[in-house]
Order: C-alpha cells, then structure tokens, then sequence
C-alpha cells in the first residue's frame, strides 16, 4: 500500500523527494514509476517529462530551479507590498473622520470576527507575533490533508522562533496516522495529549489574545485580548491539560478500570444522557461505526442485551462513579 503524501511547500522538501531528486540528478533522469513517492517534484518544476518517452522523468537542475523559485517568492512579496500601499490609500481617507480615539493604540478587548477570511488574517497575525507559548484545543481528530500542511507550516513558524507549543486532542487522535507524521515533522518544544472529550476550538497566543469560535459553523470567532478572559481561559486549558494522557512526545495509554476504558466511561456518560450514535460520534471525533463498536464492548463487560437494559446497568454498575 503507497504511503500518503502529505502536501508540503518546496522549502520543506520531504525525505522521498530530496531522494528522487538527488538520483536524477545523479543519472540524469529516472523512470516515472521509481518517482511516485514524490509527486511534489513535479508540482515544483524540478522533475519534468522527457520530450521522448513519457516513463523517463528529467531533473531541473539547481541552478535554473533556484533563482525561479526565488523570483516567485519575491513577486509573492511585491504582491503583498502592492495590497499595503493600496490598503494605506484606502484608509487615508478615514483616518480624520474617527471621533473614537483608541487609547494608546490598543486593540479592542473583544472582537468579533465574521468570516473565514477574517478569522484566518487575525490568527495569522497572531502567531506572527507570538513569542513564548501557544496553547490549542482541537476537538476533530482527522484533518484534511490541505489543511495539514498549513497547519503544520504555522506551528514550525512558532517552534522555529523558540515558543512552546501545547496542544489538546481527543483520544480518537492516536489512531489516526497522518496526524502522528505531522508531529513527526515539528522540530521544536511541542507537547500533545489527548482526553476522551475536549471543548470546542480555543487558540491562546503568550497569554495575550485568544481565539474561541461564536457559532455552530466556525464561520464567527471572537478575538478576546481582556487580561481577566484570556487568563481564564488559559488556566482552563491547563487543568484540562493535567488530566490529559500523553501522546506526544512520549505516548502514555489512557487508563482502564476495571476493563472498562475512560473513552468507554464517557461513552456510558453520553448514552444515560439520552444522545444518538451519530452525537456520540461527533461529541468524541470519531466516526460513527467507531462508536457502535464501543458501544458494543461496553454492552459486553456490563452483559447487556438492549439498549434500555445497557441504560438500565450503566446506571447499576457506579461506572459513572468512578475517578477519572
């Protein structure tokens, strides 16, 4: 089975592809099938098809790749000084019909910020100025692959600039591989664990400004730099952090109790609470088949043969009871 290819940009070249690339440089090409571990090549020039036979795939060399990869760097900066310039423009104008005075330059203590687009610019922002520690919660176990690559290009920004990075995820995390390769790929201070069940997204930057989502859809976000909330909600992370079960760095497994798991505990919670499968599932960051077969293994140690008797032994067995 081909081992995934996670998305990456070029000066993050992975392990496959600065392989390939060195032995086509080497022998002066190399067939396609002897490349398919590293379709990025192809994506970044440095690979092409020979005019000839389309098996044989022949290096850029470095010479000519360099400068083109720079120069397409530098039209991405000019881009952005472009947008500045007209953004300054733009604003100008309004600068002297402001009848609020900020004071001192401060940003507003809460923001709301509708929009992806928004939400991601504040985000990014903060972790540009971030200097000392990050703090995550993650409630979706699997991220698309698109998605992890950028992830994964902001979290080595903050480690490459000394901060510790601190990350919470549900149980359901270790189980899924693409998402250990991407801790595999960090290289700094960063530390993750795992909980049965987690809260909704919270990013907290130097115990200055935090990020939590204001709907259902992650479409509104709220941008909270008040001294009092972010401190709150920092000291809620690391309490949660302390009951957590380590996955990273060093794995640690989430205890059982009588051979009934804390993920299996939980479970039993959520069903004497009255929720569906389908809620379970997505309460934990797992797929609902996931949660049938918990829901089974627990049925089995307590000996129950329905759903109502399941509720009925739950209630019975002091499960809930128990020290987590």
């Amino acid at each position: 089975m081909p081992v995934e290819h996670i998305p990456h940009g070029v000066e993050n070249l992975c392990e496959p592809g600065a392989a390939v690339y060195a032995r086509a440089l080497r022998d002066g090409g190399i067939r396609a099938v002897d490349a398919e571990a590293a379709p990025c090549l192809i994506d970044f020039g440095l690979l092409h098809p020979g005019p000839d036979d389309m098996r044989w795939l022949h290096p850029t060399a470095p010479a000519v790749a360099l400068p083109r990869l720079l120069r397409t760097i530098e039209n991405r900066v000019a881009q952005h000084r472009r947008r500045e310039e007209k953004l300054t423009a733009v604003f100008e104008s309004f600068l002297g019909l402001d009848s609020v005075s900020p004071t001192d330059g401060e940003a507003p203590a809460i923001r709301v910020l509708q929009g992806l687009p928004r939400i991601e610019g504040a985000i990014e922002q903060a972790i540009a100025e971030a200097r000392d520690e990050v703090l995550v919660i993650q409630p979706g176990a699997i991220r698309p692959p698109e998605t992890q690559a950028r992830i994964g290009d902001r979290e080595q920004e903050i480690l490459s600039r000394g901060a510790r990075l601190r990350t919470l995820r549900v149980h359901t995390t270790r189980e899924c591989l693409p998402e250990l390769a991407h801790y595999e790929e960090l290289d700094g201070d960063i530390e993750a664990r795992t909980l049965d069940e987690v809260t909704e997204s919270l990013f907290v930057f130097d115990r200055s400004v935090a990020f939590i989502p204001a709907s259902k859809d992650d479409g509104i976000a709220l941008e909270l730099r008040h001294p009092a909330l972010v401190e709150y909600f920092a000291t809620t992370f690391w309490r949660l952090w302390r009951l957590a079960t380590p996955m990273w760095p060093k794995a640690a497994h989430p205890p059982v109790d009588n051979g009934i798991t804390a993920r299996q505990q939980t479970i039993a919670g959520l069903l004497v609470e009255g929720l569906t499968d389908a809620e379970i599932a997505e309460r934990l960051g797992m797929n609902i088949r996931t949660a049938r077969v918990h829901i089974a293994k627990l049925a089995t140690i307590l000996g129950s043969h329905s759903r109502a008797q399941l509720g009925y032994l739950i209630g019975q067995s002091a499960i809930l009871d128990q020290d987590r």
